[in-house]
């Protein structure tokens, strides 16, 4: 289980995240909601080290990983699909997956044959560079390329963001199927709300940087969710 508490973050004098709480267990798919600005990138920041909390405890399996670096953490098998996919345009589709090899021992530098199954679109684009696929299927490379690092915890950040609805269709199963072999936690960003809805065990509502509405999916009440999404 991935567990934060009191979470304090600043930017210089911005007081970006004020006393956040969030949990994701494996085999379970926990969604964080909002509008624009609210925080939810900056939560996904200090989850993955990538800007130092003020305040604050952030844990994993059982471990304090508050401090620790963000290189270490992707190690301990916390994956990151970040939002605007950021794949390497120029390197072919194979180069972009072999690039998560840096957190796998020598031993493990392989691309699991569970990629191309879940994308098979990849493995018929392996030579093609990243720069030259449909944003749906980059979304796909970037996604695989989280994969290829055995991941216990996958982080999304907005998956279907400029994404054709029939990839989305495609991301959605493949998130659901992830997480219904019960090793893997699955902590995904989004402000699509029916994607949403549709894919969370538990769900949390930021806004101005702190969770203003959490549970499971089973107790949320979709107007007083869509109240914090609407502009």
């Amino acid at each position: 289980m991935l567990t934060t508490s009191d979470i304090h973050l600043h930017y210089g004098a911005s007081h970006i995240l004020r006393g956040v709480g969030l949990t994701a267990e494996k085999g379970k798919v926990t969604c964080l909601l909002g509008r624009n600005g609210v925080g939810k990138t900056s939560m996904l920041n200090a989850i993955l080290g990538l800007h130092p909390v003020s305040r604050g405890d952030i844990r994993w399996e059982d471990d304090d990983i508050t401090r620790m670096p963000t290189h270490q953490r992707a190690r301990r098998g916390i994956a990151y699909v970040p939002q605007g996919r950021e794949i390497f345009p120029r390197l072919t589709v194979r180069e972009n997956l072999e690039t998560a090899y840096a957190c796998l021992p020598r031993g493990q530098r392989k691309v699991p044959d569970e990629v191309f199954e879940l994308f098979p679109v990849l493995k018929s684009m392996l030579g093609r560079r990243g720069g030259d696929l449909s944003g749906g299927q980059q979304q796909q490379l970037a996604i695989g390329r989280a994969l290829v690092t055995k991941p216990r915890l996958l982080v999304l950040d907005e998956p279907t963001e400029g994404i054709q609805p029939s990839i989305i269709k495609d991301i959605e199963r493949v998130i659901r199927l992830l997480a219904s072999r019960g090793d893997m936690a699955i902590l995904l960003v989004e402000q699509y709300f029916e994607f949403a809805r549709d894919l969370a065990d538990d769900y949390a509502v930021m806004d101005r940087g702190e969770v203003v509405l959490a549970g499971t999916r089973e107790s949320m009440k979709e107007e007083d969710v869509r109240r914090y999404l609407t502009v």
